[in-house]
């Protein structure tokens, strides 16, 4: 199996169309054409991790944080960026890290904390926008069935929770081809009249290549007239954070004791307790303060993150509860989540969950 099999595994859950623009996701290091001898997984790619893969004759690694995120002018090995970045070269390895793909896929990085904390009812807390998209095309009537359902077959037409979506409206077109025409209806250097469907549908934005190539390859046309717009909607599966349910409310005290338990966690950090039991959980995986409005926009009344400032507590306002477990806490389980999806994935294939412990952030 090749590397870039695991790599379009991977880009299932979570496509790197939907990294946000400052990340820096995908194929960092290595050839994604090798054959893949091993997987391991983990949240951050040091030294240690890179001696840990060539020990278990890994030489993919499948990071959650990107070892280089800004640019690299020289790579001397003189701090642990480069020194990652040689050692991985110099083993054959490649890397490739998902980040913030993953932090906005449905079943993603936030999905595992609700999962982690029995949470119910889960939806996305910031959805992402300009994430659906619309093709408006042509066929000639007589096609049309065979056109919209092989647009079906890649994932057009979905929609939230609906999929087959698509709007049809009939009418007549006319074309006239030159001498260098070859037309499947009708003779070049005649206007001729077609009656046709105009086929609507919707996809997902990191589909359009896809959706594109299908449409090409079944309409019957030598020149195909087509639209892409970008729609408005709000996409109910795509986005950062999300807000659920416990099954039974709880006191605020006996909540954040259950976090620290679950999310084994050495510090739970919070803002003034409220005299209200809590229901409603928001979380966001890793640095999460700038998602409190939202958190308290959607009625939670625990918002758990990591990498709150002192005056972000403050926000709070008594409507809720801001948790800081931790940024590591908070991720931690993200290569559990990777393992488990690659391990059913690949039944036959040595997919290895790291055992390196990368937390920078230590507790007496």
């Amino acid at each position: 199996m090749l590397i870039q099999e695991v790599i379009n595994a991977i880009e299932e859950i979570a496509p790197l169309n939907y990294a946000e623009d400052f990340d820096n996701v995908g194929l960092l290091v290595g050839d994604k054409n090798l054959e893949a001898t091993g997987v391991l997984v983990c949240l951050d790619t040091l030294e240690e991790v890179v001696e840990e893969a060539i020990k278990k004759n890994c030489n993919l690694i499948v990071s959650f944080h990107p070892i280089i995120f800004g640019g690299l002018k020289k790579i001397t090995g003189k701090n642990y960026v480069e020194r990652v970045v040689l050692k991985a070269i110099k083993n054959n390895i490649a890397i490739y890290a998902t980040h913030t793909a993953l932090d906005n896929s449905i079943v993603g990085v936030n999905d595992k904390i609700c999962e982690v904390l029995e949470l119910q009812n889960r939806q996305i807390l910031i959805p992402q926008k300009n994430t659906i998209k619309k093709l408006l095309t042509f066929v000639p009537t007589q096609d049309a069935d065979k056109v919209r359902n092989a647009l079906f077959e890649v994932g057009g037409g979905s929609i939230g929770n609906y999929d087959h979506c698509s709007f049809n409206v009939q009418g007549k077109g006319s074309f006239k081809g030159n001498e260098d025409s070859n037309p499947v209806i009708g003779e070049k250097g005649v206007t001729h009249f077609e009656e046709e469907t105009q086929i609507g549908i919707t996809f997902a934005r990191h589909l359009e290549g896809k959706i594109l190539n299908t449409l090409f390859a079944a309409h019957p046309y030598e020149e195909v007239a087509y639209e892409i717009t970008t729609l408005e909607n709000t996409n109910q599966h795509i986005g950062i954070g999300m807000i659920g349910e416990l099954e039974t409310a709880q006191n605020p005290l006996d909540f954040l004791k259950f976090v620290k338990e679950r999310m084994q966690t050495g510090c739970v950090r919070h803002s003034k307790l409220i005299d209200k039991k809590v229901k409603k959980v928001a979380v966001l995986g890793g640095s999460g303060a700038f998602a409190i409005p939202n958190a308290i926009a959607s009625g939670a009344d625990v918002y758990i993150t990591g990498d709150v400032k002192y005056h972000d507590f403050y926000k709070a306002e008594n409507k809720m509860i801001i948790a800081d477990i931790g940024h590591y806490e908070t991720e931690q389980f993200t290569k559990n989540l990777l393992v488990e999806f690659l391990t059913k994935k690949f039944t036959n294939f040595a997919v290895v969950l790291s055992v390196c412990n990368t937390n920078p952030v230590k507790y007496l």
